[in-house]
Formats: C-alpha cells, sequence, structure tokens
C-alpha cells in the first residue's frame, strides 16, 4: 500500500470534510513511536481536545491508539496522590531535622556540677555610701552552704520534693512530653502551671539563665537529656536540693534547714519538709502567712496523692513553727531598714530576691554618709530621755535636686517583746501616721494654686463652728489665735486650725489638698493599700481624722517646695554593678513641675510662696537655722483622744509629734510619736509636743549636718495675690495711715525670706505693706460703692 494515500474503508466514499489521520510511518520490530503530546502542532482549525495521558505504545503494526480522557475523579485521585507525596517529605523533615539538632545540641552542651553552681550563688551584696565608701555586706544565709551527700538528705524530703514539683522525675529521660504540652496549653488558655521537670529546674538555677527564649528551652531540654543519661537519680535530686532557692536568702536544703527552723537537714519532719518544697515556686513570699500555708497545704496533699504519705499522717499534719526571722539572717552593720527599702526598690527593677544574690551586685545607694551619722547622733540624743518605751522616733532627709534619700533613720531595729524577748523592730519612717499642722503647706499649696496669696483673711478666732460640721474647731492655745481679719501668712506661722479648716471647707475643697499633696510627692495610699489621703474629709485640713503620711514622705513633699516646684521620686539606688563591673540598673532622675502642668515658672512660685510662709515659723518654734543657710519648716501635732478609762486630764496630752523643714540641699522630716493613739508625756510629766522633741531633733540634725557648709538662699519669687482678697478689709483707715500712703513711694511686691536678726525688721516691713494695701483697697472699695449709687439713682429717674 502506498503510504502516501489515505486508507478508507471498502465500500465508504472519502468525505473531505472529515479529518483525515495522518498516515502511519512504517514501523520496524518495535512499531511506530507515539507523537509526544508537548510536541504537538495545533493546525489553527481543529477544536481543543479534553486533556489525556500521553499516547500508549501501540501493537506491532497498528496505529497509536490514544486513551480516553480524564475524569473529575481521576484528577482527584492525581491531586490526593501529590498531596500525600508532600506530606511524607514533610513528616519526614519534621522529624529529622529536629532529631539531628537535637543529637547535635547534646554533644556540644555541657551538664554543670552542683559545686560549680554553689560557687556562684548566695554571693554578698555589697552596700555603698553615695561617696563609695562601704556601707556594709548583706550575706545571705546560704553563703557558707554546705553540700550534703545523696546519704545526708532525708527520704522524707526527696519525696515531698519530688512530689511537689516533679511526680514522674522518677521516669522521666529528663523532660516530660506531657507537662510541655500542658504548659502550652496553659500559656494559650490564660491557665497556670508550668512544665519544667526537677532537671530543667537544675539546668535553669545552674545556668542562672531565664529569658523566655525557643533557644533557651531548647537548650534547656537538652542538658535535661544529657543530665538523666550521665547521672543517677539520686545524684540528680541531690544537686537539685544542693543549689535550689528557698527563700530568706537560703540556697541548698541545708541553709533552707536552718534559716527556717534552726537545725540541719537530716533533723526534718515530713511536716517540715512540705513546707520548704512548697515554698521552692514562691520562696520571695516565704514570710507571707497566707500563702506560706497554701503551699504547705499543697505539698501534703501531693504527698498523700503520689503515695508518700499515709491519710493518717496527713490528717495530723500541723504547720511548723519557724524560727524568727532575724534569727535567721547573718548579722551585720548593715542598717536593716535601708536594706528593706533598697531591696524593695531593686525588686521593682526586676532585681528579684533569687537574682539578688547570684550576680555579686554592689549597690551604690543615695545614702550620705555624714547626714546618715548625724540621723542617729540627733535620734539617739533626742531620745535618751525618755524613759517611757511607747515613745518612738524616727527621720528622713532627702535631696531636692534629686529624690535620692541621704539619711534614713527608722528607729531601733530590735526591741523588746511582751515577754523580755528580743524582736526585729518596725520601720516607723514607713508606717503612717497622722501630720497635724504639717499638712498645712499642701492647703496652701492648694489655696495659691487656684490664684489667692498670702495676703488673703480669714477669722482666726476660736472656737468657731462651721455648717454641717459637728464640733466647734478650736486652735491649739492662745498663741494659735489670731484676728478676725488674720491674714494666710499669720495664720501659718501662728498655725492657725480655724483659717485653714475655713480655707479647706469654702474655698480648696478638701480634694484640692489632696491632689496638691500627691503632686508634690505624698502617696495616697500605705503599704497595705489603704486610702491615706480622703478627698471628702475636711479634717484633712488640720492634718486629722483618716489623713495619714509617712516621714518618708512628708521628707520628700517638702523637697518638692525646697527644689522651687521640681517633684521628684524618692529613692535609695544610684546605680547597681554585677562581679564584672557591668551596670544592672541605673536610676533615672527625672523633675517634673508639681504645681502647674508644663509650666516651671508657675509651679515655682507657688513653691516659692509656700517657702516664704513657712521661713518666719523656725523662728516661732523657737528653732534655729544653720549659719548661713536659709530654711522653712513646719511643726504639726496631733492631739490625743481620751478612753473611757483615762481621766479628762488625758485630752491635753499629744499622741503624734513631727517637725518637717528644708533648705535649698536638704529636706529633712522627724516624727516623734505613739504606735496608735496613746498619751504621751515627757520625764516631767508634761505633754509631749513638736517643740519639745521633734523641733530639737530637726535641729540638732541640721546644725551637725550642715554646719560648716557653703550658705544657699532660696530663689525669690513674685507674690501671688488676688484683688478678691484685699476687698475684705472693712476697717476705716486713720489718718496715719492715710500720711504713711502720702509719703512712701511704690514698693517692690515681693516675697521676703526671714532669717537670724533681721526677721523682726521685715516683719515691720511687711505690716507696713499691709497698712498701705489696707487703705488703698478700701478707697478703691468705697469708689466702687459711690459709683453703684450714682448709677442707680440715675435709673430711679422719670
Amino acid at each position: 500500500m502506498n503510504n502516501d494515500r489515505t486508507r478508507t474503508s471498502p465500500g465508504r466514499q472519502s468525505d473531505p470534510r472529515r479529518r483525515t489521520r495522518r498516515p502511519v510511518p512504517r514501523a520496524g520490530l518495535l512499531g511506530a513511536e507515539p507523537e509526544l503530546i508537548t510536541h504537538h502542532t495545533h493546525n489553527g482549525t481543529e477544536p481543543d481536545e479534553p486533556p489525556t495521558v500521553p499516547i500508549l505504545r501501540p501493537r506491532l503494526g497498528e496505529p497509536p491508539r490514544r486513551p480516553r480522557p480524564l475524569t473529575a475523579q481521576d484528577l482527584r485521585k492525581r491531586r490526593w496522590r501529590r498531596i500525600r507525596r508532600i506530606s511524607y517529605v514533610v513528616a519526614g523533615l519534621f522529624f529529622a531535622v529536629p532529631a539531628i539538632a537535637f543529637a547535635v545540641t547534646y554533644f556540644a552542651v555541657d551538664v554543670p556540677s552542683p559545686e560549680t553552681v554553689a560557687q556562684a550563688q548566695g554571693q554578698a551584696v555589697t552596700y555603698l555610701y553615695s561617696d563609695g565608701t562601704e556601707m556594709g555586706k548583706d550575706v545571705p544565709t546560704g553563703g557558707n552552704r554546705q553540700l550534703l551527700a545523696p546519704n545526708q538528705i532525708p527520704d522524707v524530703v526527696k519525696k515531698a520534693v519530688i512530689a511537689t514539683e516533679d511526680a514522674s522525675f522518677e521516669t522521666n529521660s529528663g523532660f516530660d512530653v506531657g507537662g510541655i504540652l500542658r504548659a502550652a496549653y496553659n500559656q494559650v488558655t490564660g491557665g497556670s502551671g508550668g512544665g519544667s521537670t526537677i532537671s530543667q529546674q537544675y539546668i535553669k538555677t545552674s545556668s542562672g539563665d531565664d529569658d523566655p527564649t525557643l533557644t533557651r528551652k531548647w537548650v534547656e531540654l537538652a542538658k535535661s537529656f544529657k543530665m538523666n543519661q550521665t547521672y543517677e537519680k539520686a545524684d540528680i535530686i541531690t544537686a537539685y536540693l544542693n543549689i535550689i532557692y528557698f527563700g530568706r536568702g537560703a540556697y541548698g536544703i541545708q541553709a533552707a534547714s536552718q534559716a527556717f527552723f534552726g537545725k540541719d537537714a537530716g533533723q526534718l519532719d515530713y511536716s517540715q519538709a512540705a513546707l520548704l518544697a512548697g515554698l521552692i515556686q514562691q520562696p520571695g513570699r516565704s514570710e507571707n502567712t497566707a500563702v506560706a500555708t497554701s503551699r504547705w497545704t499543697t505539698a501534703l496533699d501531693r504527698m498523700l496523692k503520689n503515695g508518700y504519705l499515709t491519710p493518717a499522717q496527713r490528717a495530723a499534719a500541723k504547720f511548723p513553727t519557724l524560727i524568727p526571722l532575724r534569727e535567721s539572717k547573718q548579722a551585720g552593720a548593715l542598717n536593716p531598714f535601708i536594706k528593706k527599702q533598697v531591696r524593695a526598690e531593686l525588686a521593682a527593677q526586676g532585681i528579684d530576691e533569687k537574682r539578688y544574690y547570684s550576680g555579686g551586685f554592689q549597690v551604690f545607694t543615695t545614702i550620705d554618709s555624714q547626714a546618715q551619722q548625724a540621723a542617729e547622733k540627733a535620734m539617739a540624743e533626742g531620745m535618751a530621755e525618755q524613759t517611757d518605751d511607747r515613745i518612738l522616733g524616727a527621720m528622713v532627709a532627702v535631696d531636692p535636686k534629686t529624690g535620692g534619700v541621704v539619711a534614713y533613720d527608722g528607729g531601733d531595729p530590735i526591741v523588746k517583746g511582751p515577754n523580755g524577748e528580743d524582736q526585729a523592730g518596725r520601720d516607723w519612717a514607713d508606717e503612717p501616721h497622722n501630720p497635724g499642722s504639717s499638712m498645712k503647706p499642701f492647703d496652701l499649696a492648694a489655696f495659691l494654686k487656684l490664684g489667692r496669696g498670702l495676703d488673703a483673711r480669714f477669722d482666726g478666732t476660736s472656737p468657731r463652728t462651721f455648717p454641717g460640721v459637728d464640733l466647734p474647731i478650736r486652735n491649739a492655745g492662745d498663741s494659735s489665735s489670731c484676728s478676725q481679719q488674720c491674714t494666710v501668712a499669720e495664720a501659718m506661722q501662728r498655725s492657725t486650725n480655724t483659717v485653714f479648716y475655713d480655707m479647706v471647707l469654702n474655698v480648696t475643697k478638701p480634694s484640692g489638698v489632696a491632689e496638691a499633696a500627691q503632686e508634690a510627692g505624698i502617696r495616697t495610699t500605705d503599704n497595705g493599700g489603704r486610702s491615706t489621703l480622703f478627698t471628702g474629709d475636711n479634717n484633712i485640713s488640720i492634718g486629722g481624722g483618716g489623713t495619714q503620711v509617712t516621714a518618708a514622705d512628708m521628707a520628700s513633699g517638702y523637697a518638692t517646695f525646697a527644689a522651687g516646684g521640681v517633684q521628684h521620686d524618692r529613692h535609695f539606688v544610684q546605680k547597681v554593678t554585677n562581679a564584672n563591673g557591668e551596670t544592672a540598673y541605673e536610676a533615672k532622675i527625672r523633675g517634673t513641675d508639681a504645681f502647674a502642668d508644663n509650666d516651671t515658672a508657675k509651679s515655682a512660685q507657688i513653691a516659692g510662696n509656700v517657702t516664704a510662709a513657712l521661713a518666719p515659723v523656725i523662728q516661732f518654734a523657737r528653732l534655729s537655722c544653720p549659719a548661713g543657710h536659709e530654711c522653712a519648716g513646719k511643726t504639726g501635732t496631733q492631739q490625743h483622744t481620751p478612753q473611757n478609762d483615762e481621766p479628762p486630764s488625758a485630752a491635753n496630752a499629744n499622741s503624734q509629734t513631727w517637725m518637717v523643714g528644708y533648705t535649698p540641699s536638704v529636706s529633712a522630716a522627724v516624727w516623734v510619736g505613739s504606735d496608735g493613739d496613746k498619751a504621751l508625756r515627757g520625764p516631767g510629766g508634761a505633754p509631749l509636743s513638736s517643740s519639745t522633741l521633734a523641733g530639737p531633733i530637726w535641729d540638732r540634725f541640721m546644725q551637725l549636718y550642715l554646719g560648716g557648709k557653703p550658705a544657699e538662699r532660696f530663689n525669690r519669687v513674685a507674690a501671688i495675690s488676688s484683688p478678691q482678697d484685699r476687698v475684705q478689709v472693712q476697717v476705716q483707715p486713720d489718718e496715719d495711715q492715710q500720711q504713711q500712703q502720702q509719703q512712701q513711694q511704690q514698693q517692690q511686691n515681693s516675697v521676703q525670706f526671714g532669717n537670724g536678726g533681721n526677721r523682726q525688721q521685715q516683719q515691720q516691713q511687711q505690716q507696713q505693706l499691709d497698712q498701705q494695701e489696707q487703705l488703698r483697697q478700701f478707697q478703691q472699695r468705697l469708689q466702687e460703692l459711690q459709683n453703684q449709687q450714682n448709677q442707680q439713682r440715675g435709673r430711679r429717674r422719670p
């Protein structure tokens, strides 16, 4: 047959419209080579064909056969076949790559020994004065730790820790997959509970690295696994118990046993072991009875669940008795109250108790060695003659330019208990008390913020009744009373209660005083979160009622006046360096305009006017300023409220006394009083007052600390005055006053600061200014009244 001709079936005519088949080339023994789909050339006339599979190889001598078109089911099968193949590859990589990485990490890391870890933990913290000289060392209980062997740690201790921290410890390989999944689930859902095993905790503690990164966690898992392949379980639990932190500065079970119970670890019973095991998760709250009891209960319940205790033992368990915290610490010369404040400040900056004792830190404090010695000496001399052990005292001094505490005396760190035993003393410098009249400068600050001035006049007589107030308000003695036209400046000098009560009730409102005090640096809550500045209590005006402040807060608040209205946060730490000399923390000194947002001049003017009002108080209280130093301040006294079993004469006694004052370089607050409302009297039976104890202690401190230092003066500011205050004068001026007005020229209206022998002359000048101002304002007011009368007469005419 001719290959160039087309083949037709017999008896059938060729239709030229039909598609012709290409001639099949003569094939060899294997037949014709199929045409590749990829080489198919479209002729532009043939319709598109559905996708097909490659042409099958034909039989010998036959034309190539085209397969049937792919159906939708065929396409789905092909697609899933590809997905399965890709999944196999991904799954292989998912398991193979981590396994290879884990193996590499396993051989690259080392597990530190307990001896090596112990050398890096429990290091003493060195405290330095502001000039860099050493103040003392805070040596943790575990600083001289003893590493115990496995047979020296009782089984009950090991079982308590295993039950509480890692119940699968005996069977896991260093990490618990279930625990890891639970921890991941809790993180997603917001639940509590981690997934770390005892081996992982050992690795984390030994490295000191607690960063929440995947890399750190990966290395931790590899090290934990390697540790379990290298050591026996008995050695692992022993290593863990020798380095873990339990609280009270104790690292290791032996140090913890001594710190909490005063005995060796080998003598611990199951109840004591349960408490120590429970505290591992919250060592910094070991002194919180509620937290400690909760953790002890949890540990006992888990010991029972894991078969380490019988039900009878669990039912009979009693919370163990702890030795006093003071006895658990090593003795040293470091002031415990300063250390407490430093520790709290560092904790707020992320240096918790565990890191604190393991960094080899040097703490550069703001404490001035000379100021601290002066404070301690002044307090000791002032309190030496007091025979009533209910009389307590505290003193705090602050640098107004930075807010740094330069001296801190919270009282006796060791006191006698009810049975004559030694007890840790309370930090009275950080305990709140009624401030009495030492609160009045904040009344004045609130008044000045409204644009009112020291020349404003109120009724200063006593007693006075006020609407809505049950009892009359009285001044403290004749010396505190003033006239019906008493200026604010004179009321501050005399500490006239009726004036300031009137001022706050009718002008500033209690909320204004609370706001001004807070702006100056007074906290609104105590250490327990209870409110101390009540915005609805008018007794805040005279520092009574629910108004309570600490000596530390008062020193900071008055420091804002000394700094010209710039408030700085109180702090004890300049910076902290680690064992390598690197800075771990450094305080940032920021000042803010206290009494006027972003208005330094206005805030300074308000503070300067407060200082002008407080400057004469020093001499009025029979105190003195160091030579060459201008100073200002205010005394305060809280009267005792007699109880039913006390005689009426007890009403003449006081329970709290204050003296708070400042120079441009230091602000100091002295509190002498009782714990609560107790009637206090001196050795001679006279009522305790600010002028008999707190004032002289403050005076003595200032003389000791500032004596011989360069002279300093307050900045002068313009007086704040309002026409509203001047028209209150209703007294007819006499001819002498008119003559004085004609003879004298306009004088500078500025704030005057008194100090030393020229105070009387300044007071006379101020009186003359007041008289002239009274005359001028009276004439002005008289003219205004006459004009009003003339206008009214004009309107009545037809």
